[in-house]
């Protein structure tokens, strides 16, 4: 078993890396300070897979378990189905004491975390992502939330689990698709903080499907991921400063998911795009060079994601979403760019005709 460390002042916990580590989820539980009431949070098409694992190990090791099942798909990220989260909760009489257990991708993982957060002014949570992606990044440092209609993740909280728990075995079940989208975050993380994950990428024949990985490479990924984003949040727990830079490609790409009403990219296809977008935005400042920018592209075309905006996208209802921001400041929309591999800074200083002319170059139609 590897274990990673997310130090914080407060609330710090392990990230806890093993096959078949499903199956030891109960008894992990049962090393920590938590009550016998356990609320299991899924999807229907993850419970299907892992939910009877789960409810054995939980209930061999003493747990009283209820269940709850959130549709698939982050058009589903909503207040309305947080309520219902709210009314197991209420029914089954989860107490502080008790733990709320998210099992299955960034969706569930984001939403538990929310309920878990405001129910009862905070109970026990705990992590056990299903797909690449929330393995790598959304399981990990505490942000949870909701959608709003207007945008992504604007109604949340940071609100840290007890513990990470990553069985990689659950990747044989996750669509190709999804698995891709995954990869985007990866990338991410080569690009942002990583020189030497972004390195061991390139190097890799194929980056499109979990088959195609060595198991060397996939344990790279999965350590490098977790540890580079466990010490960002170490330094920085609730984005006052360096934690920002985690956003990279996200500026964009969550302004393309909310246009297209979460239905036509997945999170990681929309963040591929916006990696793209920063990345010659990064070159017309002279932060990064072509060269780079370029190494990037094809990481993205390797992974086989997409690399150009939807045409059907205009550059005005792009640039008014991006106002919707988490990290517009005083009306000005704040860009991560790329400095070099490894590197990146926070750049407030993007003009709307340098994003005009990014954003028409990668495929938006100028209105």
């Amino acid at each position: 078993m590897q274990t990673i460390a997310v130090n914080l002042p407060q609330h710090s916990y392990q990230i806890a890396i093993f096959p078949h580590g499903l199956q030891q989820l109960g008894s992990q539980l049962r090393q920590l300070p938590v009550g016998n009431k356990v609320l299991l949070v899924s999807n229907p098409t993850v419970f299907n897979y892992y939910g009877e694992i789960a409810r054995q190990s939980l209930e061999n090791a003493g747990f009283s378990l209820a269940v709850h099942l959130i549709p698939d798909g982050e058009q589903h990220k909503t207040l309305d189905r947080l309520a219902e989260v709210y009314d197991t909760a209420l029914l089954h009489r989860i107490e502080r004491s008790s733990t709320l257990i998210a099992l299955g991708g960034g969706v569930i993982g984001d939403m538990t975390g929310f309920a878990a957060a405001t129910w009862l002014r905070g109970v026990n949570f705990v992590q056990v992502p299903t797909t690449l992606l929330a393995m790598v990044d959304a399981s990990i440092g505490g942000k949870t939330g909701v959608n709003h209609p207007q945008g992504k993740n604007l109604i949340g909280a940071f609100y840290q689990p007890c513990l990470v728990l990553i069985d990689p075995l659950t990747l044989k079940t996750l669509p190709p698709r999804e698995f891709r989208a995954g990869m985007a975050e990866v990338i991410k993380y080569g690009v942002i903080c990583d020189r030497p994950l972004f390195d061991a990428l390139e190097q890799a024949p194929s980056l499109d499907s979990l088959e195609k990985l060595s198991p060397q490479l996939l344990e790279t990924i999965l350590q490098h991921s977790c540890q580079a984003k466990a010490t960002i949040v170490s330094q920085d727990e609730k984005e006052a400063g360096l934690r920002a830079i985690l956003n990279y490609g996200h500026t964009l790409g969550h302004a393309i998911e909310s246009l297209t009403h979460y239905s036509q990219f997945l999170h990681g296809e929309a963040v591929a795009m916006g990696m793209v977008a920063a990345g010659e935005i990064a070159r017309r400042l002279d932060l990064w060079t072509a060269a780079d920018a370029q190494r990037q592209t094809q990481l993205i075309h390797k992974a086989q994601l997409p690399s150009q905006i939807p045409s059907h996208l205009k550059t005005n209802a792009i640039l008014t979403a991006l106002k919707t921001d988490k990290k517009v400041k005083d009306g000005t929309v704040r860009f991560v760019l790329p400095t070099a591999n490894g590197q990146a800074i926070v750049e407030d200083g993007v003009t709307p005709e340098v994003l005009r002319t990014v954003l028409a170059e990668i495929g938006a139609i100028s209105d």
